[in-house]
């Protein structure tokens, strides 16, 4: 799987951590940046991660910030993209079995390292469940074909 990681200030130093545990799990990845600790503007970094999905041009993705709200919201604006926050073990296999999630969201900030390597292991791992889910799934790619058709 193509994984693209991307991380405002906040996250940067968690990031590297994240890459190379994606990577260990036997993913190809791609560094989003940021590179530094000064200030960036997080819908920057989730532009070049959410376009990424939008486009094929990777399988998923993952987005850390202070909470993981703010990247979460700029994400979901690209077509195809089904990213939310998630905080612990339940939303990480929820979001993948239940919401098809292509783009993980999650808070440098709030979580700890051991919580976050479970989070990326169970999202990575964990399969969409299809059948009920998927007509809902198509549901909101509905929406959001409805939506692009006013424009």
């Amino acid at each position: 799987m193509r994984v693209a990681i991307g991380s405002d200030h906040r996250g940067v130093s968690v990031r590297p951590k994240v890459i190379e545990l994606v990577a260990g799990l036997g993913h190809a990845t791609e560094d989003m940046g940021t590179f530094e600790t000064e200030p960036v503007d997080y819908p920057d970094i989730a532009a070049l991660v959410a376009d990424r999905v939008s486009k094929g041009e990777a399988d998923r993705g993952i987005l850390i910030c202070g909470t993981g709200l703010g990247m979460s919201i700029a994400a979901n604006k690209f077509a195809g993209v089904r990213a939310a926050a998630c905080h612990d073990r339940v939303t990480a296999e929820k979001s993948r079995r239940h919401n098809d999630l292509n783009v993980l969201c999650f808070s440098a900030d709030l979580l700890g390292e051991q919580l976050i390597q479970r989070i990326v292991t169970i999202w990575l791992a964990t399969p969409f469940d299809g059948g009920r889910h998927a007509r809902r799934v198509e549901k909101i790619a509905a929406l959001e074909r409805a939506i692009a058709a006013r424009r």
